[in-house]
């Protein structure tokens, strides 16, 4: 017995556990079921499920090795994450998705709200297109400049990702 109990408590010290917390302030989510999913042989397979209650959420339990996972809703992925060993956050509004309070999600969800503003950017080049038809500007002159524009986005956005993966 003091072996297996041995055995059993070293097994169980490479373990970690992680708590997810989440809120959700989307209408359609509160009485839903949610599901933490991870790839496994190119499909993904359920490790917890909860129930949104007045939109709180909440995944717990144990991993050994830290996995990408996603929150899902049925058949639809809401939400990315690193599933690694702590305490988690997870909001859920119309404005925004982030997940913080663990080193990795913290990394990622940086780089997604850099990659984020830079498509927002680059949505509001069409914006400006628009505008400058009304006002009725030199389409040639202005085509240069958003062109122009559009190419500075581009090298950040190629510098951003480039960056994430090779340091990260």
């Amino acid at each position: 017995l003091f072996y297996a109990f041995l055995s059993i408590l070293a097994f169980t010290s490479c373990m970690g556990t992680y708590n997810i917390q989440g809120t959700s302030n989307l209408s359609g989510l509160d009485g839903s079921r949610l599901y933490l999913k991870v790839l496994k042989n190119n499909e993904f397979k359920n490790v917890d499920s909860c129930e949104v209650v007045h939109g709180q959420f909440h995944f717990s339990g144990t991993i050994d090795s830290i996995r990408m996972a996603n929150i899902f809703m049925d058949n639809e992925s809401l939400l990315p994450l690193v599933l690694e060993k702590g305490d988690i956050t997870v909001k859920l509004d119309l404005a925004q998705q982030n997940v913080t309070g663990t080193p990795m999600n913290d990394v990622l969800f940086k780089f997604f709200n850099q990659y984020n503003q830079l498509k927002a950017r680059q949505a509001e080049l069409i914006h400006k297109h628009d505008q400058a038809i009304m006002d009725g500007e030199d389409m040639n002159v202005v085509n240069v400049k958003l062109n122009q524009e559009a190419n500075e986005i581009s090298v950040e956005e190629d510098h951003l990702v480039t960056t994430f993966v090779t340091e990260k």
